[in-house]
């Protein structure tokens, strides 16, 4: 189904229910455009109801305590509904959100995840035969344990498909309101927006969430992009720099030549960087041991990646849990 849009005396309400530790760059982000919308064409297109659980207010993950408009209990009328996630994702919420989320699925309201709020809509069997993109973290890990067989995720930066809107966080909801506002109110309003808040140009779906190497090359180097793209596609049976020089076309002493000039590495090293951080994001998000993660990113020995860990990241995978739970106070 698509969205219904208002009539021009009738504001469209997106509500946004905000977990704890929500993200909150990526919910300005949705917020900040609609606002602008409002001001520049004179009379309120949209509204944003601010909700959690009770009602109370919720701390972000930068530590900034929003305070809210709505509980979930109050029988207030959404058109759209986005679901706020940030860290630590698998425990802000509980069955009480699911069964809401679920509920307003069920009178036709349009349904959203900020950031990792997609993780929650996936767990409710909100998504299940939709596509749609979570942060880039996220996604490797759901890949790894298998998780939503029947949701497709995908790398771009935000996904509309029919009444479900996801999208991957940052800088990208911005992105995703925008071309919903120009589907809504018009290409000139829009585009309006976008120059207001000083916005290159507004991405669509088809753009990537990340190239690891343009943010170092600008426009980026073709031979290095492909070489990475390689590396990230095999972590688990890591292959060798003879094999991506191959596979590249270049030849070894080429490939590292290009990442000396470019990154001042070596690619060695940083297709262990790629599997360490992987390794990290398992024990982070996942239940996996560090055994498990150590056999997912290549490792063949546990003591080997103990210590790679180690020199890495300056403490042992045993710690790295223990040391993220603290660091979210």
């Amino acid at each position: 189904m698509g969205l219904t849009v208002p009539s021009s005396e009738q504001a469209f309400r997106i509500g946004f229910l905000v977990l704890p530790q929500f993200s909150h760059f990526a919910f300005t982000s949705a917020v900040e455009p609609l606002r602008m919308a409002n001001q520049l064409a004179g009379q309120t297109h949209y509204e944003w109801p601010v909700i959690s659980v009770d009602g109370s207010a919720i701390t972000a993950s930068n530590g900034l305590s929003v305070g809210t408009d709505a509980a979930m209990a109050d029988s207030t009328h959404y058109q759209m509904v986005f679901v706020c996630g940030g860290t630590d994702i698998q425990h802000a919420f509980d069955e009480r959100i699911l069964n809401w989320l679920r509920r307003l699925a069920l009178h036709d309201v349009a349904l959203g995840g900020l950031c990792t709020g997609t993780y929650v809509l996936a767990r409710a069997d909100l998504l299940n035969g939709y596509r749609a993109t979570i942060h880039w973290q996220q996604i490797s890990s759901i890949h790894e344990q298998l998780l939503f067989p029947l949701t497709e995720f995908v790398s771009d930066l935000f996904v509309i498909d029919r009444d479900r809107y996801t999208c991957s966080g940052g800088v990208a909801p911005l992105d995703l309101m925008l071309n919903i506002i120009r589907k809504q109110k018009g290409s000139a309003l829009a585009e309006a927006i976008s120059e207001e808040f000083i916005h290159e140009r507004i991405r669509t779906h088809s753009d990537e969430q990340r190239n690891p190497l343009r943010a170092h090359l600008g426009s980026g180097h073709p031979k290095m992009e492909d070489a990475v793209r390689l590396m990230e596609a095999n972590i688990e049976e890591p292959l060798t720099l003879d094999e991506l020089a191959y596979h590249v076309g270049v030849s070894r002493r080429q490939l590292e030549r290009l990442f000396k000039r470019y990154i001042n590495n070596a690619p060695t090293r940083y297709y262990l960087a790629l599997r360490l951080n992987r390794a990290r994001q398992l024990l982070l998000q996942t239940n996996y041991s560090i055994i498990e993660a150590a056999t997912a990113c290549g490792f063949a020995s546990p003591s080997h990646f103990s210590k790679c860990y180690h020199d890495f990241f300056g403490r042992p995978p045993n710690d790295e849990r223990s040391w993220y739970r603290e660091s979210l106070g």
